[in-house]
């Protein structure tokens, strides 16, 4: 059983040839790779260095936080956070070169579907991520939610921690938009590499989709009209159900490279897929157990106050890094949205669902749909 146990955290620590060529790159690292040296740049950029130029960190004159430093003078936290007029793109990072983001922390002001992350490769003119910010970072209901998992990470009061890898070859943008009619201050840095990029290094994509309700027997897309050669690693999921009972039945369905009526992967149910089982319920307690692990979780279950708010909403998160879904022409992904009826027989909901897809492809991607008009995008 030790000898087991021992070669279990061998495979995990060194991972594949591929993760320590990347190493020597410079690129996306694991406790078995992490004392290889590397010629790659390690740069960030926040307010205190906004084109994360060498040498040129905390800088700053004037800033949010010039009154408080009064004292002090330069370099004493003179810039820490922007402000962002109501509907005004910031542009959070501009990088020339080539390289990787390897992790991306935000603490946004406001409500935070109508704060828009976008994120663009190589002077591409549409985005590679189009995504409510709230939602991008597993948080799509517009509350707090601890996450604890290898892809993204939300730390008290409201820190937002994305580390999914995203190489660039030419360059990489990342802007946020405020839709709202509301001023908002925004905290961020974007930490990455410049440093070569392997050849089969894909582009990382995300997307935004919101159905409300789901129409009756219905399927729920999460993701469609992709087109090229990638590979599927995760999916956020807001689910606000609308009827009484269990509303996690359906089954989820990945369709690639020319399947049609049927998929080449099909799930056994909602549970199921965000890796939990009979209805995500502590035996103990007969309540809805929250959890948040590496790969999978459901940490958040906002419950009916008994007034205002009255419909049940969950937030889930699975992440597909030791399992990825390999396609190499199209891919489409969809859910059921089943419960129960009377005389044991399924029940075709109409919730209120929202998601989010991640995934790597080689560019140029199809055209994402046009994201959803403030109204259709509001948390109600």
């Amino acid at each position: 059983m030790l000898r087991f146990v021992v070669v279990l955290v061998i495979l995990i620590f060194t991972g594949d040839s591929m993760n320590a060529q990347q190493s020597f790159n410079g690129l996306g690292m694991n406790m078995g790779t992490l004392s290889r040296l590397s010629h790659a740049k390690s740069r960030s950029i926040s307010a205190e260095n906004f084109k994360g130029e060498k040498g040129k960190g905390g800088m700053a004159t004037e800033g949010l936080g010039a009154q408080a430093a009064r004292d002090l003078g330069q370099g004493w936290k003179i810039s820490p956070a922007v402000r962002i007029k109501p509907k005004e793109i910031f542009t959070v990072a501009e990088i020339r070169g080539e390289g990787a983001i390897q992790h991306i922390w935000m603490t946004p002001t406001g409500q935070w579907r109508f704060t828009i992350l976008r994120i663009y490769w190589d002077d591409e003119t549409t985005p590679s991520v189009e995504v409510p910010v709230g939602d991008f970072f597993a948080c799509g209901w517009g509350q707090y939610a601890q996450i604890s998992s290898l892809a993204i990470c939300v730390n008290p009061g409201s820190a937002f921690n994305c580390y999914w890898e995203m190489p660039f070859r030419k360059s990489a943008r990342i802007t946020v938009e405020n839709i709202a009619d509301d001023e908002m201050t925004l905290f961020y840095q974007v930490d990455y590499t410049l440093t070569d990029v392997p050849e089969d290094a894909a582009y990382f994509h995300a997307q935004f989709r919101r159905t409300n309700p789901t129409p009756d027997k219905s399927v729920y897309t999460l993701l469609d009209g992709v087109k090229g050669w990638g590979h599927y690693v995760g999916t956020y999921m807001a689910w606000g159900v609308n009827s009484t009972g269990w509303w996690g039945e359906g089954e989820i369905k990945f369709y690639m490279d020319g399947d049609t009526d049927y998929p080449t992967i099909c799930g056994t149910g909602t549970e199921d897929y965000f890796c939990g089982s009979y209805n995500f319920e502590n035996q103990k307690t007969k309540q809805y157990q929250e959890f948040t692990t590496p790969y999978s979780g459901l940490p958040q279950v906002i419950r009916p106050d008994g007034v205002y708010q009255s419909q049940q909403r969950f937030g889930l998160y699975r992440w597909h890094v030791m399992d990825p879904i390999r396609f190499e022409k199209d891919l489409r992904v969809t859910i059921q949205a089943l419960g129960w009826r009377s005389g044991g027989r399924y029940l075709p909901l109409q919730d209120d669902i929202a998601s989010v897809s991640f995934w790597y492809q080689k560019e140029p991607h199809a055209s994402f749909p046009k994201l959803p008009d403030k109204d259709y995008l509001e948390v109600k």
